[in-house]
């Protein structure tokens, strides 16, 4: 779980730096799309490797979920839970839902439209139509109030998924205070900054 936790950061971490390009440089990001779209190693082992970690973390989570549940035979009596974990902490479950809801809509958005475009309708490879199709994504206002709906909960999930996850693998130390002020610091700017580039594209197309 917390494996597949730490490359999923790390992905996160590539496709936003990816996607503000698409703020800076229309070029830019159409020459990196393409790279990333037309590249043997990236389409066939590094997106496989993602869509399994994927679907394996959020696995993973409702196991651990079922587990945590069945491991109590009596329930408490009083359940003071903000006493002693945050909501954030004690929802995983919910935000993780959350965020596999939106996935979907993601893959529908980008993915599905992708594999259309390469291997069923087998569309000439235009290396300027990444930016166009992006921006065509967020035009519409209730899509891009789903999108920043579901990136402050992706934000949620990551705060406590963040430090959770260097804890499973040792780092619950000396380094567990800078770990959880850089997990507190990812968790906010990693989801705002792809607010920012929704809210960019729609604010900046003529409606």
């Amino acid at each position: 779980m917390a494996l597949s936790a730490l490359f999923l950061l790390f992905f996160l971490l590539q496709h936003l730096t990816i996607n503000m390009m698409s703020v800076f440089s229309a070029d830019l990001f159409n020459e990196t799309s393409h790279f990333m779209g037309t590249n043997f190693l990236v389409q066939f082992l590094l997106q496989p490797l993602l869509i399994f970690a994927v679907v394996f973390h959020f696995v993973m989570g409702f196991i651990l979920e079922l587990k945590n549940r069945s491991s109590r035979d009596v329930n408490y009596a009083v359940f003071k839970g903000a006493a002693n974990s945050s909501w954030t902490s004690r929802n995983m479950i919910i935000s993780g839902l959350v965020i596999l809801a939106f996935i979907g809509l993601h893959f529908y958005d980008f993915w599905l439209p992708e594999l259309d475009h390469k291997y069923i309708s087998v569309l000439p490879e235009d290396p300027s139509r990444y930016f166009g199709e992006l921006q065509h994504k967020f035009a519409d206002l209730w899509r891009v109030i789903l999108y920043c709906i579901a990136f402050v909960l992706l934000g949620l999930h990551l705060d406590h998924g963040f430090q959770s996850a260097f804890q499973s693998v040792g780092f619950n130390n000396k380094y567990t205070p800078s770990i959880k002020m850089l997990g507190t610091a990812y968790s906010i700017l990693i989801p705002l900054g792809f607010i920012f580039i929704a809210l960019f594209h729609y604010f900046t197309q003529s409606h």
